[in-house]
């Protein structure tokens, strides 16, 4: 007879990414990220393993105290019944009390908003990225814009000069 040994199977944190918000980034300025369950219908939690969701329109609302997510687009499931769900219904998010009322303090005290990043799963549980947000203003963009392109050209001539060896210096 073996024994066994006392270590136990580690802990799958793997991301399966099922929808990201790329133009999030580019709209806003991101103070703070959380991680936040979403309380989902089956057939819902069905969609999205088949890789279905929009996140981009999305935003989060506070009604009392409870943080609900909106204007997420998750299909409604093709083999499903009249048990079905609407594809752009509100979805409760699951966060612990001190995050919620930290969250709603900063909501209420200045001008963020609170936008998804990315809904994924993790150890077989849907969750959503969500992020404190300002928003950014035409000129900022243009500026972020230049600047990832100013970098995008300097690594461009590195990159050519390190394959004729020549010194940039």
């Amino acid at each position: 007879m073996s024994k066994k040994s006392g270590r136990s199977k580690p802990a799958r944190s793997d991301r399966v990414v099922i929808a990201t918000n790329r133009k999030a980034r580019h709209n806003y300025n991101i103070k703070d990220t959380y991680e936040a369950g979403i309380a989902l219908m089956g057939t819902e939690v069905k969609s999205l393993r088949d890789g279905h969701a929009s996140i981009v329109e999305g935003f989060a609302m506070f009604t009392g105290d409870e943080l609900w997510l909106e204007n997420v687009f998750i299909p409604e499931y093709g083999y499903g019944t009249w048990t079905n769900h609407s594809a752009r219904r509100r979805r409760k998010l699951l966060l612990h009390r001190r995050e919620l009322n930290k969250l709603h303090r900063e909501v209420d005290a200045s001008g963020v908003t609170i936008v998804p990043l990315s809904m994924y799963f993790r150890d077989g549980k849907a969750k959503v990225e969500i992020a404190l947000a300002e928003g950014k203003r035409d000129f900022d963009k243009r500026h972020a814009l230049r600047e990832a392109q100013d970098k995008r050209e300097a690594q461009r001539a590195m990159r050519e000069a390190n394959r004729q060896g020549k010194s940039i210096l």
